[in-house]
């Protein structure tokens, strides 16, 4: 099925990076210090899923940046009755932004992966995370080296699944569409947006969710080295 694949294009944030996991970490380091009070395990299982559906929102132009920080956080304090002030909303979704990265956390398999592929294929990222973060978790984890390009939705001017993100990424990578594939976690902004654009999609699928069989999964990075 990938014979003629050369290029493989990877989301970051769940699919390489640990984003739950280092999310977690950030969080703790964080509220040690301004708000020790709070349950470090309840926050995390409301924030998970405020912060997927904010993001879906901001990949859908329904928030923008700025709103997307502040939303995630308020929604979650709000969700457990916390009453906590906009200012200090606004410094510790500074403060996060600035611990995220320091907490390297990969999925399982994923270096192992990458030196594999790397061997083999021109790799490649394509993510909507803003770009300030993105290179520090690139660089801070060690895998920054094995791809030939990143691609964020703040240089493309959209974000996954437009086409033009896609289109921006292969135009960078100097590779077309028959001979690329798609690797991400998320169906509609990686899976969809892929087979939108004309390129061959995988989907990450670490929770192990049922999906249709058309739908080429994953469940374990290093299923990649068996496929390529």
């Amino acid at each position: 099925m990938y014979s003629k694949i050369n290029h493989i294009f990877f989301d970051l944030d769940h699919t390489l990076w640990d984003f739950d996991k280092n999310s977690e970490k950030a969080f703790a380091a964080i509220f040690a210090e301004v708000l020790p009070e709070i349950n470090l395990g309840d926050f995390v299982k409301i924030y998970a899923p405020i912060n997927q559906a904010c993001w879906k929102l901001y990949q859908n132009n329904l928030i923008t940046h700025d709103e997307l920080r502040y939303k995630r956080l308020k929604d979650s304090f709000d969700a457990l009755n916390i009453s906590v002030s906009d200012g200090m909303i606004n410094k510790i979704s500074e403060d996060y932004i600035l611990h995220l990265p320091n907490s390297n956390h990969l999925f399982e398999g994923c270096v192992e992966t990458l030196e594999y592929l790397h061997r083999k294929y021109k790799l490649h990222i394509i993510t909507n995370g803003f770009a300030e973060v993105q290179f520090k978790k690139l660089n801070n984890s060690g895998i920054h080296h094995f791809f030939d390009t990143v691609t964020n939705s703040e240089m493309a001017g959209v974000k996954k699944p437009h086409s033009g993100i896609f289109d921006h990424a292969l135009s960078k990578a100097s590779a077309q569409k028959e001979e690329s594939v798609m690797i991400g976690d998320c169906l509609d902004a990686d899976v969809a947006g892929a087979i939108n654009f004309g390129m061959q999609s995988i989907f990450f699928n670490s929770e192990k969710v049922n999906v249709s069989k058309d739908i080429n999964q994953i469940t374990n990075l290093v299923e990649l080295k068996k496929l390529f």
